[in-house]
């Protein structure tokens, strides 16, 4: 039975959820453009992205795919174009420069790729995870939360030690102390370990991970290593300024990681094949669907008979 006009009406009117709902962090037609020299470039093209509180995601993309860009916005370092970006409730577009601030000493904690651009050289480890704390206005017990969080990453006994004094896996943990020192809602590394050996670069997952349980901080990890992805609860990948895909981690019924890749539909029903997919069935331009009962069919197109 079709629904009558007034029912069309009253369901238009019908208050519906939002995107997201209540998520930790909410993308929605995300867009930002840069301007330079009269040419614009499109960095994030309607970007959709969902995470909730607690979670431990990767997101990951070839150079170019506007995953920097991404996590430029998510730490209030760039502001977007169009649409919607939310951590924690606040809104990153409707922001002024006291409430970025704000947002950008006591929400979110930030770690770079480049070590050296984590920590202050002539401080030491305990100095560089209290100066977050003093720059926030905190005046008591800093000394115990940088003992404290030192401790917890394993690197307490590089307390009384500078920067040139430390390892490049110790570095990298120190810089998550310092991250974490205003008790941040959300930590953002941007390819933490693109400079360390594979030994080393477990030993900072394993101090990222035991701040997400630990302390109950979400973590985001931009990498353009695949490998990262086997790090994470969820990995989501993005191309050409969208997420495209996403891989979630569950343990099977005899304790086994079971991966699955999904490929992501957006709000208005956009979907990236997998290219090698595409490249395998030599699908360009068009495609053709079919609906199933239970699934939708895609094939390359058929081939249009010639005139000739």
């Amino acid at each position: 039975m079709n629904p009558t006009l007034s029912e069309l009406e009253a369901d238009a009117t019908r208050e519906k959820a939002a995107f997201g709902g209540d998520a930790h962090i909410v993308c929605d037609n995300l867009v930002r453009i840069y301007k330079t020299e009269g040419v614009e470039v499109v960095a994030l093209q309607g970007l959709d992205l969902v995470i909730d509180k607690g979670e431990l995601v990767a997101i990951v993309g070839a150079s170019g795919s506007g995953k920097s860009t991404l996590l430029n916005v998510l730490s209030g370092l760039d502001v977007p174009t169009a649409g919607v970006a939310r951590v924690a409730g606040m809104d990153l577009l409707s922001m002024n420069a006291k409430d970025r601030l704000r947002y950008r000493r006591s929400v979110v904690g930030f770690i770079w790729q480049q070590t050296a651009r984590n920590l202050l050289p002539y401080l030491t480890a305990r100095e560089n995870v209290e100066l977050p704390m003093k720059l926030a206005g905190s005046r008591r017990g800093r000394r115990e939360r940088a003992e404290e969080l030192l401790e917890l990453l394993g690197v307490a006994s590089c307390a009384d030690r500078k920067t040139p004094e430390m390892s490049g896996g110790q570095q990298q943990r120190v810089a998550i102390a310092v991250a974490l020192a205003n008790s941040p809602q959300l930590i953002l590394a941007d390819e933490p370990t693109g400079e360390l050996d594979s030994e080393t670069s477990e030993q900072v997952f394993d101090a990222l991970r035991k701040a997400n349980r630990e302390l109950g901080v979400s973590v985001v990890i931009v990498t353009h290593d695949p490998l990262v992805s086997e790090q994470v609860d969820r990995t989501v990948g993005i191309r050409d300024g969208r997420t495209s895909s996403e891989t979630l981690r569950r343990e099977g019924a005899e304790g086994q990681i079971i991966a699955e890749e999904y490929a992501v539909l957006d709000r208005v029903g956009r979907l990236q094949l997998p290219r090698d997919f595409m490249n395998a069935l030599e699908m360009e331009r068009r495609v053709r669907l079919e609906l199933e009962s239970d699934h939708i069919g895609v094939w390359p197109a058929r081939e249009e008979p010639s005139d000739d």
